[in-house]
């Protein structure tokens, strides 16, 4: 009987981070199965929430009613997953692609599609914030360290990818891990 994982959701995000995690998790756990899960969220409620915070009337936001066009966020986490599924493939991965449309937070859409998808663990990396810092940014990995009900590997960044270097330019628009 193996005690190595056979299945594994890895959280992908496109950033540096994300991809630290889905390299040292081929290495350590060698899965059998890769499930990549890119989570975002529509323009539309990105917006309804941003006004929100600034106290705006949420009624100046547009929504299509009838699902016609095509949302700027859905496109590009799309292109995200795809580097992922390229990534996972150049890693010698079988890999399936899931992007999932969050409702609520980020690690819920993720511990969710755990659960459905049945993996043996979940991999996420994490920005390694401490301190005062990490007092006034909420940690995904955290929160689905706290809720998933299965393990949870958790990649810290490297030397390079940690707080201190943290590139928020270069950060994708989705939610971010």
């Amino acid at each position: 009987m193996s005690t190595q994982p056979t299945s594994m959701l890895i959280a992908y995000d496109g950033s540096r981070r994300a991809r630290h995690a889905l390299v040292r998790a081929a290495e350590l756990l060698r899965p059998d199965t890769v499930e990549l899960i890119t989570a975002w969220e529509p323009v539309t409620r990105q917006t309804a929430r941003a006004l929100g915070r600034t106290g705006m009337p949420q009624t100046t936001v547009e929504i299509d009613p009838e699902g016609e066009g095509t949302d700027a966020a859905q496109a590009h986490a799309l292109s995200i997953l795809e580097d992922g599924v390229e990534l996972a493939h150049e890693l010698g991965l079988k890999s399936r692609a899931h992007l999932v449309e969050t409702s609520g937070t980020t690690s819920q859409a993720i511990v969710d599609a755990a659960k459905e998808l049945k993996v043996d663990v979940i991999v996420v990396g994490t920005r390694g914030l401490s301190g005062v810092r990490s007092w006034f940014n909420s940690s995904t990995a955290e929160q689905i360290l706290q809720n998933a009900g299965l393990p949870v590997f958790i990649v810290p960044p490297t030397g390079s990818d940690g707080p201190e270097s943290e590139d928020y330019s270069s950060e994708t628009p989705l939610s971010a891990f």
